[in-house]
């Protein structure tokens, strides 16, 4: 079972497929390196993908010490992964959990990134939202630890941006909520208290997005509405961005439309292999329609 390990000396498993440029992989709360597995079938035909469990979810490590969880520790671990295994700059895609920390990495590793996939990113982040995303993590790290991940991923997984994942692939759906169920229960809880409810507001870090230039691909499902107004602001801070929003699609859109959500990061890893992927011109956020004067 290959493993590496982080500067703190957790040690992390991976999973590899392919060979070319790489793409480094990055699961949500919810997930695990094995949500992946779409991507890698379909990645690995033309790129080297790595897909690695989180530390907290086995066969990763899952270290007792409440310290070892945090934003800046899940964003580390990605840049653990990328020098750990010599890949040199990687394009980098992260869904909701994953995708704070692949923004991070564009903040604080920029060296290591090509390209940035944020899908799914805003939870909790929103103006005003703060103590209401405190209530529900707080609530949440009682339920996993009263009631073991066996029992509260049942629950988690109904989730309101999950139900249309049911409606459209009841398959598909059950193989996620069977997976979330088999997680580590301290993991889990030392993960939504270290990770989830201690993290900054992305509004927070309007500074330093305005400043970051890593070519970025911001994801959101449309039905997905905690993440809709926070994708919209990276979007209009991100100067190297761009914005999807995919259609009738919830939190899990990687597993729910895996077609869609590959051909989407395909050509948007295309464009900037090829050199193609630019700013934004600076004139286009005058919000008008006419031009302000002829050339």
């Amino acid at each position: 079972m290959p493993t590496l390990r982080a500067d703190d000396g957790v040690s992390l498993h991976y999973e590899e497929a392919g060979s070319g440029t790489p793409i480094v992989f990055v699961h949500e709360y919810a997930g695990d390196h094995r949500s992946w597995e779409p991507q890698l079938r379909f990645f690995s035909r033309r790129y080297r993908c790595i897909a690695y469990a989180a530390r907290g979810y086995p066969p990763s490590e899952v270290p007792s010490d409440p310290a070892k969880y945090s934003q800046d520790r899940a964003t580390d671990d990605i840049a653990a992964v990328i020098q750990g295994l010599g890949l040199g700059p990687s394009h980098v895609v992260g869904l909701s959990m994953g995708g704070f920390a692949t923004l991070h990495l564009g903040l604080r590793h920029a060296g290591l990134a090509r390209s940035l996939v944020a899908a799914g990113v805003g939870y909790g982040a929103a103006p005003g939202k703060t103590a209401q995303f405190h209530a529900e993590t707080d609530a949440a790290i009682a339920r996993i630890r009263a009631e073991g991940m066996d029992r509260f991923g049942l629950t988690y997984s109904r989730g309101p941006t999950r139900l249309v994942f049911e409606e459209k692939d009841p398959r598909g759906y059950a193989e996620f909520q069977q997976q979330l169920c088999e997680h580590s229960t301290e993991g889990s809880a030392l993960t939504m208290n270290g990770v989830q409810r201690r993290r900054p507001s992305l509004f927070d870090l309007e500074a330093q997005f305005r400043a970051m230039t890593v070519p970025t691909l911001v994801i959101a499902g449309d039905e997905d509405d905690p993440t809709l107004e926070a994708s919209l602001y990276l979007k209009r801070t991100i100067k190297s961005s761009a914005l999807l929003v995919m259609p009738k699609c919830g939190h899990t859109m990687n597993l729910e439309d895996p077609d869609a959500f590959n051909r989407a990061v395909l050509d948007f890893v295309t464009q900037v292999d090829c050199g193609r992927w630019t700013n934004r011109i600076p004139a286009s956020l005058a919000g008008g329609i006419i031009a302000a004067a002829e050339k």
